[in-house]
């Protein structure tokens, strides 16, 4: 087959074009819809909810980037956001783009150490801490701010207006896995929000007056996109909750603040269908669901469908471009696809082995992206061997298998490489295996992903024990609480004889999951 190009190209800009991405999202609405529910942030414990209209909105932010502006930073200055689920982590990433900075949102998830590196790498000029991290240190030269050091910035004199950028200039860096463990930069610019717009009608269906509610923590780039960015494009109202530990608060939420949208990943579907809804409930005002971050498993699907009377819609992208291909009010969701390319988008499927003529209809290779997508990265961060190794002539390629049918959906068939997908998270088992591999009982580690079951897909660590020494499941368990992130830590651990290898000693990881049938395994 031909590449696959969808009816019209993507609205872009010149590499000159003034173009401000907090601008975009903000200035309009505040100006024809001022007094409008802008944010909302719920208490998922039952405890109300802060409002704010987009005029608030628009003044908070403002005087967040004053107060940047008062630091005297160097122009493009990254400056890191290490904030939990609080209103100001929401803020702080609009003012620091607003202000003509690159804002580069973390995981609370991630380990200190973890934050050093991203702190490091990105050569922060500041590091912003919220209430959880208030007490870290040892970043270096960069400037930290800590929660007191925030509240005086928000009582600066408001900026006057956006930083003069250019579509092309970076707004935001965020951290991926690589395939060699260590963490890299992904580099998006101002331009990413016009990007962005074929989700909004093809996956999202968006439309001004929704009130989008988002189950992901705040400084996640799925929330401050889907949950945050888009609504805001779009003149919607951008809802988000902390402190939900029970699956039933999304229903409950959902109904309380009139949520026509619901955004998660297939994981907070599976735990709401398994111990959040009951038979009886109503959800008068939501029009459809949607999911991304991991595979969508169709008897989910199918529960998620049956229970609520509501559609579910899927979509699949990545750090580097966002989401592509998804189903939609207007794709009908097919079992098993993520759906198809958005309506602007080409896509291609390229031979594993190179070239850059596209394989037909039904055969598997890689997925590529056309290089003039608008959403599509400026780069990886101070990284020219990534960008030479994803480049392909006019295409990005990606490391994910994929065929195409005669109807335009896409089927995906895993990765042509090792890393795995944790909670929406790109995870290297190779960063996994180096945190576990020196300790005492360990002869020989693997790790990939592993089903226990076709819904639920975990990381799970294949471990070859020491001559003579019993296998110590707690002390691993342990020492990746104390290395690792908590989304990349293994929840199985399988004792085995021995790991697959190639002729040459190397680890084959896919056909780990194949020695579970003769192992020692919980999961």
């Amino acid at each position: 087959m031909s590449a696959i190009v969808t009816e019209a190209p993507v609205q872009s800009s010149g590499p000159d074009d003034a173009f401000n991405l907090a601008r975009h999202c903000l200035a309009e609405n505040a100006l024809h819809r001022a007094g409008r529910t802008a944010l909302i942030i719920a208490d998922g414990e039952g405890g109300g909810a802060l409002r704010m209209s987009f005029a608030e909105v628009l003044e908070a932010v403002m005087r967040l980037a004053g107060g940047l502006a008062q630091l005297n930073l160097p122009p493009r200055s990254r400056i890191v956001i290490r904030m939990g689920n609080e209103l100001d982590t929401v803020l702080l990433f609009f003012a620091v783009i607003a202000a003509g900075h690159v804002a580069v949102p973390t995981s609370m998830m991630l380990t200190t150490e973890d934050v050093r590196f991203v702190a490091a790498d990105a050569e922060a000029a500041a590091v912003a801490l919220g209430r959880e991290a208030a007490g870290e240190g040892g970043f270096g030269d960069a400037l930290v701010l800590r929660p007191d050091d925030l509240a005086r910035l928000k009582r600066a004199e408001p900026l006057s207006d956006f930083a003069d950028t250019a579509a092309e200039e970076p707004a935001y860096l965020v951290y991926t896995s690589g395939t060699t463990g260590r963490p890299k930069g992904v580099l998006h610019a101002h331009r990413v929000a016009l990007g962005r717009r074929p989700m909004h009608q093809h996956w999202l269906g968006l439309r001004p007056g929704d009130v989008m509610l988002h189950a992901g923590a705040f400084n996640w780039t799925y929330t401050l996109g889907v949950g945050v960015l888009d609504p805001w494009s779009c003149g919607a109202t951008a809802a988000l909750a902390r402190g939900v530990s029970d699956p039933a608060a999304w229903p409950r939420l959902i109904a309380e603040l009139g949520a026509t949208i619901f955004a998660a990943t297939p994981g907070v579907y599976r735990q709401i269908m398994k111990r959040g809804w009951t038979d009886g409930l109503s959800l008068p005002t939501l029009r459809h669901g949607v999911a991304a971050g991991e595979a969508l498993a169709p008897p989910l699907l199918a529960e998620w469908r049956q229970r609520t009377g509501r559609e579910l819609y899927e979509s699949f992208g990545m750090s580097e471009i966002s989401t592509f291909i998804s189903s939609g009010p207007a794709t009908p969701p097919r079992a098993g696809s993520a759906g198809k390319p958005q309506p602007g988008r080409r896509i291609a499927v390229l031979p594993q082995e190179g070239g850059t003529d596209p394989l037909p209809a039904g055969q598997a290779g890689l997925l590529a992206v056309h290089r003039s997508d608008p959403g599509l990265m400026l780069g990886y961060w101070r990284r020219p061997e990534e960008d030479a190794a994803a480049l392909r002539g006019e295409w990005f390629v990606s490391g994910d298998l994929v065929s195409v049918d005669d109807e335009g959906y896409v089927w995906h068939h895993g990765r042509a490489d090792d890393v795995m997908n944790a909670l929406g998270y790109r995870v290297s088992p190779a960063e996994v295996e180096a945190a576990l591999a020196d300790h005492p009982s360990v002869a020989d580690i693997g790790v990939t992903e592993w089903r226990p079951r076709e819904d639920l897909s975990i990381i799970a660590a294949f471990v070859v024990l020491r001559d003579g020494v019993e296998a110590d499941e707690a002390g691993l368990a342990r020492q990746a609480s104390e290395r690792l992130a908590a989304y990349k830590r293994p929840k199985a651990f399988h004792f085995v004889s021995a790991l697959p290898r190639s002729a040459n000693g190397k680890l084959q990881r896919r056909l780990l999951a194949a020695t579970v049938p003769d192992a020692r395994s919980r999961a």
